[in-house]
């Protein structure tokens, strides 16, 4: 009986390798093709009984089984679930009114004394059309222009960053030129805290978070209060030595903001619930009384036509979910869309409300290029044992109805990252952190 079993499972997985192959070439075929070819398409998919075009969009959907298994593909489901908990830094002990200078200086004390690169703020385009930069001073390896921000009423510091989970960075996503010390978490830990704290962001939009306890006792020294929400089959749960599963998380500084709601949501792709997830928060500024909205998500990975559509799906659904939430208040949605700006996805956040842009593409005006050709040249660069990866996949998008970027964090240099990429012993994750800050419109702007 259990050989029998074994042999049904083994021929549904083949069936399911061969639809997935069909669905990724009808995939590609109809982002192709022209409407006529789509409709052939669509009439030889029913006959083949596999799926069905979408009227409204155009788009193909697989059929429900096969998309199941699409939406959770990048799971280990052939592996044991192991579910532990967030327990790893349950030792950690720290004084909770620890200033920024001592709570710096503390990660700088780390066994392997590499310095983390630091960044200049770059200006948005001044009236007479010139892009300048603040350049920044060393103190103490702590940047003068970060430290001398200042929060206020009318203006917001954003810090969006995929860490890299611990669980899958050490043991699943094979960095070919990363030293095995610069993923120990006791490295890792304090490099992530001290990327975080340097800018002193107001708001903090974090993906593949498995160490949610860490970074809430931490960032609470600090005044900051947060929320988690993990993937609901995180493939942190197949990999020995989990410390729980990874998902989103939003902080924020509690002496400026008041949470008026919070709302999540498991996205859906064709009314399916999908692996990936999205954070959204109300914030009242308490000394204006302006409440903002901020949402963080972390969409589908890997690449190819299928996956595209999967993505676009939830981007679909990820603004849904906003506009039952957000209503009229300033918007700000970051996260890693694991979407360069060619894909469909990048097109349906900015169509998604009115005069929504990417705050990266607006610091670097040029009315010669669209919003896509504006963005950094990547956010992530690491090698990989298939090869070098290096793109954009990560944003910070707001509503320039009610917001105006004054300054992003750059992109840290090729030099500065080093030729064997990151992460390393100097940066802890295989993405980069973008920060901007944002103005809020009064009814007196232009």
């Amino acid at each position: 009986m259990a050989d029998a079993a074994a042999e049904d499972g083994d021929l549904n997985l083949k069936n399911i390798k061969e639809d997935l192959a069909l669905a990724e070439t009808l995939s590609r075929v109809n982002l192709l093709t022209s409407p006529m070819a789509k409709r052939r398409l669509a009439a030889r998919s029913i006959e083949l009984k596999f799926g069905y075009m979408d009227e409204v969009s155009g788009d193909f959907v697989p059929p429900r089984q096969l998309l199941i298994y699409l939406v959770r593909m990048g799971s280990f489901s052939s592996a044991p679930r192991i579910s532990n908990g967030d327990v790893q830094d349950n030792d950690i002990v720290l004084p909770k009114n620890l200033s920024r200078d001592e709570l710096l200086q503390f990660c700088k004390k780390r066994p392997y004394g590499q310095m983390m690169f630091k960044r200049a703020f770059k200006k948005t385009r001044s009236m007479n059309g010139d892009c300048y930069e603040l350049k920044y001073k060393k103190l103490n390896a702590v940047t003068e222009v970060c430290s001398d921000y200042l929060s206020g009423p009318h203006n917001l510091r954003v810090f969006q960053w995929n860490i890299l989970s611990q669980a899958l960075g050490k043991m699943n996503d094979n960095f070919a030129r990363c030293p095995d010390e610069a993923l120990d978490w006791n490295h890792r830990k304090y490099l992530i805290i001290e990327e975080i704290v340097e800018y002193c962001p107001d708001i903090i939009c974090l993906q593949e978070v498995d160490h949610f306890n860490f970074l809430k006792h931490v960032l609470g020294t600090q005044g900051y209060c947060g929320m988690f929400f993990p993937k609901p089959d995180s493939p942190c749960f197949y990999i020995h030595g989990n410390n729980g599963p990874d998902g989103c998380a939003i902080f924020y500084k509690k002496d400026k903001f008041d949470l008026t709601r919070a709302e999540t949501r498991i996205l859906e792709i064709w009314t399916i619930q999908s692996n990936q997830v999205a954070i959204l928060v109300n914030l009242k500024i308490k000394e204006s009384g302006q409440e903002i909205c901020v949402a963080t998500t972390h969409l589908k990975a890997r690449h190819s036509a299928l996956l595209a559509t999967l993505r676009n799906e939830q981007g679909k659904d990820l603004v849904q979910f906003l506009q039952r939430h957000c209503e009229d208040r300033p918007l700000i949605v970051c996260g890693d869309f694991n979407a360069e700006p060619s894909e469909p996805v990048y097109t349906t956040m900015l169509k998604s409300r009115e005069d929504m842009a990417s705050a990266y593409a607006d610091c670097d005006i040029n009315s010669r290029l669209t919003s896509r050709e504006r963005e950094p040249l990547y956010t992530t660069w690491k090698i990989r044992e298939e090869g070098e990866i290096c793109h954009t996949i990560d944003y910070i998008f707001y509503g320039k109805d009610k917001l105006e970027v004054e300054s992003v964090l750059e992109i840290p240099s090729g030099e500065d990252i080093g030729e064997d990429r990151v992460p390393s012993l100097s940066y802890p994750s295989d993405h980069f952190s973008l920060v901007c800050d944002f103005k809020i419109r009064t009814d007196g702007d232009n």
